[in-house]
Order: C-alpha cells, then structure tokens, then sequence
C-alpha cells in the first residue's frame, strides 16, 4: 500500500507480519508510525543510518535485522538472463506469478528447500520501471553452489520481461558481497526497527 512517506508491505511470516517502508524518513514520520503500531511482528525500514533512526523510535521497538544496505542495478535484457536459469545438476527451479510477484523456488531432486526469492514490478512508464527483489535466501546446506545468482537471473529476467528497467533490493553485508560481483551498487545505508522481540535471536 503506497503512502506520501513510502510504502506498507504485508509479509505474512512469523515475526515478520507487516513491514513499513519509508523512502524520506524524518523523526515525527517515524516517531508516529511506530507509536501507532503497537502489535508485535511489525517492522519498520529506512534509508538512514542506525544512530540517526533508534533515537526516533517510539517504547516498544528497538533495532533489528542487523546492517543493511540499499542497492541497485539496471536489469538485464531477458535474453541475457536466460543465460543464468540453468538449475545445476539435482536440483530443480520452479517459477510462477501471482498478483503481480514473481517468485523463484530451488529445491533438490528429493523436494527439499535449497534456495528462494521474489520479485514484483512497480509501475509503468514514462520514467525508469523499478523492479523490489525480497526475500532472497539461500539454505545453509546449499551455499556456494550458484543458487543465488540463479533466483536472481530468473527474477530479473522475468521482471526484464515485464518491461522493467532497474532492479532494487535490500541487501545484508553476506548478500551485499554476492550482488556487487553481480553488479549491483549500494547507494543507501537501510537500517531495520521491530516492535517486539527479534525471531532471530530467541
């Protein structure tokens, strides 16, 4: 859902239930966002450093999700991201869209998890057409096989595909490692804030 300050995003995980996105935070933006938002699982992100945004939060939120970083790149032409959707040998790559989110699932010859992301396209011209990657991941057991340079060559392939221009994404310092040698740029601190306790750490 858009707003004057930037976005909300329904995720529907644990912990993770909804997710504000400001593109110009300032501190009454983020001061009333988050007194206003009192149920647990709601998380809160902008483009400005950690010692500029906790100081603006209201009782209740605290910084989560660790460091990270906005990027983005211009996307490749869908012929040039064919080149990158080969799944290696024993395992399988699937792709679908729904409600306008393309989405990428690696799994292995016997069903299991191996890698994910998603990406969804946010208008059309007359400007550039911006393409939001999220929730790109990569099972631990399957790391440094190429599966993530795989969801993203399907992704932005497809997101190509639809017209879009440019590509974004937020990035952790482990994902900012793998986008830059795909040449992806950072070009914004992102800093996470949580109403409640961080899933990741109980």
């Amino acid at each position: 859902m858009p707003h004057d300050w930037g976005f909300t995003i329904d995720v529907g995980l644990h912990g993770h239930v909804m997710r504000h996105v400001l593109h110009s935070a300032d501190e009454a933006t983020v001061r009333k966002l988050t007194e206003h938002a009192t149920a647990p699982g709601v998380w809160l992100k902008a483009f400005v450093p950690p010692e500029t945004l906790e100081p603006w939060l209201a009782p209740g939120w605290h910084l989560a999700g660790g460091p990270g970083y906005l990027m983005s790149a211009p996307l490749p032409t869908a012929r040039a991201g064919r080149a990158l959707t080969e799944a290696p040998d024993g395992y399988r790559l699937d792709t679908w869209t729904r409600a306008g989110v393309t989405r990428a699932l690696v799994r292995t010859a016997n069903g299991a998890f191996a890698a994910r992301g998603q990406i969804a396209v946010t208008g059309s011209g007359p400007g550039p057409v911006v393409a939001v990657v999220d929730q790109v991941e990569t099972d631990p057991a399957h790391q440094r096989r190429g599966l993530g340079r795989l969801v993203m060559g399907r992704l932005t392939s497809a997101a190509a595909g639809q017209g879009a221009t440019a590509g974004v994404l937020g990035a952790t310092p482990e994902g900012r490692a793998l986008y830059e040698t795909m040449g992806w740029r950072t070009v914004a601190p992102l800093t996470g804030a949580l109403r409640g306790p961080d899933p990741s750490e109980t």
